[in-house]
């Protein structure tokens, strides 16, 4: 992967990564987010109506302590002093007592039931992101970079997990606190209540500026943290190519860039919870001033008691706390409704090959396979394939040989149903390949590229790759039948050998050599090697060579090399240009021509003198 300029307008993601939080583009957000997170929950329902439930007896039980407070001032006291006795007072003490082990009661069960559901979500979450991204067919992942697509695996599901653990909980708690305490200061005191209440426009201005400010700004530290994990990635991904080319230096400018991008965001999302919080205070403290100074003219004035004003003062505290709640909690929400609008965006991505509503059964194939006057682009108006007609029968080994850009790998890739074609069809054995499931595709067409990558894990892993269930004999047999066993034989542990991260403890010929095993493995109808050879010195080219004999023996193949050695095992070549092919016969055929398969046959013979 390129590593990105730094012009001013990067930040290392693409445009659709950068959301308008206002108009038509806003709301088809939420919508889709709302969808998202409806489907999450469904499953919960039960669960979390019981949460509900318990929440209910929780909030009721708080706010059932600051009345228990006033009648313990109004009717627990004054007997105590007319030397009546302490009867009531221990009773409502008592209450209290039990009151409050309820609320702890209640705390822990939701705790551990909410615990529960958000987990679970969360495991829900990244499987359906896990496999939604498996089934993305390769041009998504062409234009989806692998920063992009780990930032929404970790970062984004993180967020959500914050909110989860951290708020929500006390979102719930504080909205039913909010609207119980209100209807307890109207019910203690109806002219001290709505005095109360005159802070509310004021609270209801400052959160609505504090919503639309903090939307922006967490949706920016969304934006720019993706451009922070992105260009870490692929910086790390190329780090050889970096190395090579004296990249650091470059590569520290942008990242400290995109980084300081990212503190900016985070700064001026502080910034305004540093207003909004303190704004949330200064309108609490002010109505507890005015309540208290009216509370006590009508306590002097005999229309309350002293309980009624202890009691108004301890709601009135704990109508505002919520707001400090609610402040808190809304951080990590607006964090999270942008990392979920992330997710519900790559999670309805369809995938540009889907999957066929009736599939076509096909337990064994031939391997016939045809391309009927199949044209495609990568681009509009730009075609790769203009018209093309081929067709390869079962067993048939095909070379393909052109010149870069020729068309040879968009062939492979419509072979293989990594894209469909814009007109026309391919077909194996008649069928086309829009009508087969992937997975009997998959098991009849296998492509074995010049990356041959090759996973964490031992070498018997990576051969078992092609077929699963294969035992540790049939992995051994696959690496027998094409040489590779004398090579893994001799490594530290055999087949139990951990080659590491892409295979760095193997060679490229012993890579490519797994990689035939894995495919020799798999046994598929047709084999489809795109420059297979093409990274070999001499030595590692001999051993491949042997091995394709092998790998391609009573199957349909399809080869692309620029090697004429890899080529001279086809039984047919075909030369390529512009995407039509202009030279069709065996080797030995075209060799005795005066054709363009001719002159790179003399040329390459030429380089070997």
């Amino acid at each position: 992967m390129s590593a990105p300029t730094a012009s001013p307008d990067w930040r290392g993601v693409a445009a659709e990564d950068i959301d308008d939080v206002r108009g038509d583009v806003g709301i088809v957000l939420r919508d889709r987010s709302r969808r998202l997170l409806g489907s999450l929950l469904r499953p919960h329902r039960k669960a979390l109506l019981a949460v509900l439930a318990i929440v209910l007896v929780e909030n009721a039980a708080r706010l059932a302590i600051p009345y228990l407070v006033k009648e313990g001032i109004d009717k627990g006291i004054p007997p105590m002093v007319d030397g009546q006795g302490s009867r009531i007072l221990v009773g409502i003490v008592v209450v209290v007592g039990i009151v409050v082990v309820v609320q702890a009661i209640t705390r822990l069960l939701f705790l551990i039931l909410a615990g529960r559901i958000g987990q679970r979500l969360l495991l829900e979450l990244r499987r359906r992101l896990f496999r939604h991204f498996q089934s993305l067919s390769p041009a998504f992942h062409d234009r989806y970079t692998s920063g992009r697509v780990i930032s929404r695996s970790t970062s984004d599901v993180d967020a959500i997990e914050e909110m989860m653990d951290t708020g929500f909980d006390g979102l719930i708690t504080a909205v039913l606190t909010l609207v119980g305490t209100a209807v307890m200061l109207l019910v203690l005191d109806l002219r001290l209540g709505l005095v109360a209440l005159l802070a509310f426009p004021f609270l209801i201005w400052l959160t609505a500026w504090f919503r639309t400010a903090s939307a922006v700004a967490y949706r920016r530290t969304r934006v720019t943290v993706a451009a922070v994990i992105v260009h870490f990635v692929e910086s790390m991904t190329g780090i050889k190519a970096v190395q090579g080319f004296r990249r650091e230096p470059r590569n520290e400018e942008i990242f400290a860039e995109v980084s300081d991008d990212y503190r900016e965001a985070n700064e001026r999302a502080f910034r305004l919870v540093g207003l909004f919080m303190p704004g949330i205070k200064l309108i609490g403290n002010v109505t507890i001033a005015l309540v208290l100074f009216y509370g006590a003219y009508r306590v002097f004035d005999g229309h309350i008691t002293i309980g009624v004003l202890a009691a108004f003062l301890i709601y009135l505290r704990q109508f505002f706390e919520p707001m400090q709640e609610i402040s808190q909690f809304y951080n990590t929400f607006q964090s999270a409704s942008a990392a979920l609008e992330k997710l519900s965006g790559v999670l309805e991505e369809r995938p540009d090959v889907p999957e066929p509503p009736h599939p076509v059964a096909m337990a064994t194939a031939r391997g016939a396979v045809d391309l009927d006057d199949v044209r495609f682009s990568y681009v509009p108006d730009r075609p790769v394939l203009p018209g093309l007609d081929l067709s390869i029968p079962a067993g048939q080994t095909v070379a393909l040989v052109g010149t870069t850009g020729a068309g040879k790998t968009t062939i492979a890739k419509l072979v293989s149903r990594f894209y469909d074609p814009d007109h026309g069809r391919v077909t194996l054995d008649g069928v086309d390949l829009r009508d087969l499931a992937d997975d009997t595709l998959r098991r009849h067409v296998v492509m074995v590229t010049q990356e041959n990558f090759l996973f964490a894990g031992s070498v018997a892993d990576n051969i078992r790759f092609g077929r699963p269930d294969a035992s540790d004999e049939q992995v051994r047999e696959a690496a027998q039948a094409i040489g590779a066993d004398t090579f893994i034989e001799a490594l530290p542990a055999g087949y139990d050998t951990q080659v590491e991260s892409r295979g760095g403890r193997l060679s490229a010929g012993q890579r490519q050599l797994v990689a035939f095993a894995r495919a020799f493995l798999a046994d598929p109808a047709v084999l489809i090697l795109d420059e297979a050879t093409s990274s070999l010195d001499v030595p590692s080219e001999r051993l491949v060579q042997r091995a394709l004999r092998t790998i391609l023996s009573e199957r349909t193949a399809i080869i692309i090399a620029h090697r004429l050695s890899t080529v001279e095992i086809a039984d047919r070549v075909l030369v390529l240009e512009h995407g039509e092919v202009v030279e069709d016969g065996s080797p030995a055929d075209l060799i005795a021509g005066h054709g363009r398969y001719a002159g790179l046959h003399d040329a390459w013979v030429e380089s070997l003198a």
